[in-house]
């Protein structure tokens, strides 16, 4: 087999991508995706009641307009739909797309000392809302449980066309939405449990930079790394076999699953255990499967170590600092929401024009309802009005040094 030319892929393509004007951990998480459908469930960890394989299904959330979601998860998919034998399913799933997608991709893949079935397919979709449909309680539990990626086989028994097996399902999925979809479209039953606490929620407001024209400032070894990520990827896209964590990384993961159980029961995580609870009991599921993402991209060997351990973890943590901005809107009323979105945007801009804050919001707030949030902000002391040069300014609290606000 060909050698690789990068030491560790997720570094490199952090670089390729250096020049969209996203946030970090959008790029990131988009790396894992990739690796992850250039994985399948060809590579897992063993624990003998259950394997942890390397699908995840992560979902961009950013206010509509701040970071383009869609963009920036094809600048990685690209490259993985550069590789012949990889299966993408439909961006909106229903059943019958679903059970086409997972029956087209069957291949017999090595596993241990035998060759198995596997359906592997890897979903994008720009929109959540069209992706799936979260009333359809059906549908979310099969996901739930596809989520596990464990061996075995799946059935869809229809009314009027028998059933369907699918031997040995996989499904690795990215999609975006927006928070104030999730508040308008996730039923109570998903918060907490289930679907999202399954999810990788990555949280963006706002850009890392601004570049309008990032044609214009590519590096001259632009292609050439496109080229080499597209030929690592396929080496790593052959990696099969059990990984195996090496002791250090066994003791520490015994180490962190004790604080971290220690942590959780005394409700000094942070996070309301309501809203967060099932995330917190599949953890350690999250961490060793990004840890198998994390060890393809820096080695061959089909190890785990300690470091591979505890980068996963620092960066599945990093994520908790912004998850309840994901679901800070459902459960509250509809006035009560309006005034997120006011507040989020002043939030964002730091300082606004009163005219231009209206002249931004009106296609989606009435005046009166911009009038009133405005009002309710000023009360809870989290804005500020300021009148200066002729103009009258809406000012973030917490940057209110910036503006000179007394």
């Amino acid at each position: 087999m060909a050698e690789r030319i990068y030491k560790d892929w997720i570094k490199e393509y952090l670089r390729y991508s250096s020049l969209s004007e996203a946030p970090d951990t959008f790029h990131f998480w988009t790396a894992v995706s990739v690796l992850g459908g250039a994985l399948r469930r060809k590579v897992w960890i063993d624990q003998g009641y259950f394997q942890w394989t390397p699908n995840f299904y992560i979902i961009f959330v950013a206010p509509p307009g701040i970071v383009s979601k869609s963009t920036t998860a094809s600048i990685g998919m690209q490259l993985l739909k550069s590789l012949p034998d990889i299966k993408f399913g439909p961006d909106a799933v229903t059943w019958p797309a679903l059970t086409q997608a997972l029956a087209g991709s069957t291949v017999e893949e090595p596993h241990g000392d035998e060759y198995l079935p596997m359906s592997c397919i890897t979903i994008v979709s720009s929109e959540f809302g069209t992706f799936l449909n979260p009333n359809d309680r059906e549908m979310v539990d099969v996901l739930v449980s596809l989520w596990d990626g464990q061996l075995g086989t799946w059935e869809k028994v229809t009314k009027t066309q028998g059933s369907d097996l699918i031997v040995n399902p996989w499904i690795n999925i990215l999609a975006a939405t927006t928070p104030s979809w999730i508040a308008g479209n996730f039923p109570d039953y998903m918060i907490g449990g289930g679907f999202t606490s399954r999810c990788m929620f990555v949280y963006g407001e706002e850009k890392r930079h601004l570049n309008a024209y990032p044609g214009g400032s590519l590096p001259d070894d632009f292609k050439e790394l496109k080229a080499n990520l597209i030929h690592d990827l396929e080496l790593i896209s052959m990696m099969i076999g059990e990984y195996k964590m090496e002791p250090d990384a066994i003791k520490w993961g015994e180490e962190w699953y004790a604080k971290h159980y220690e942590t959780t029961a005394k409700g000094e995580s942070g996070l309301d255990q309501n809203t967060f609870g099932g995330y917190f009991a599949r953890k350690q599921t999250h961490i060793h499967k990004l840890a198998i993402i994390l060890a393809a991209s820096r080695r061959t060997k089909l190890v785990i170590t300690k470091q591979d351990l505890i980068d996963a973890a620092k960066e599945v943590t990093t994520l908790e600092k912004t998850m309840p901005k994901v679901f800070a809107l459902i459960g509250r009323s509809d006035d009560a929401k309006t005034v997120e979105v006011v507040h989020s945007f002043i939030q964002r801009v730091r300082v606004v024009e009163k005219t231009i804050l209206y002249q931004e919001l009106i296609h989606t707030l009435s005046v009166d309802e911009i009038k009133k949030s405005i009002e309710a902000l000023v009360a809870a002391n989290l804005v500020a009005v300021k009148q200066t040069g002729g103009k009258l300014l809406i000012i973030d609290r917490s940057h209110s040094k910036d503006a000179a606000i007394s």
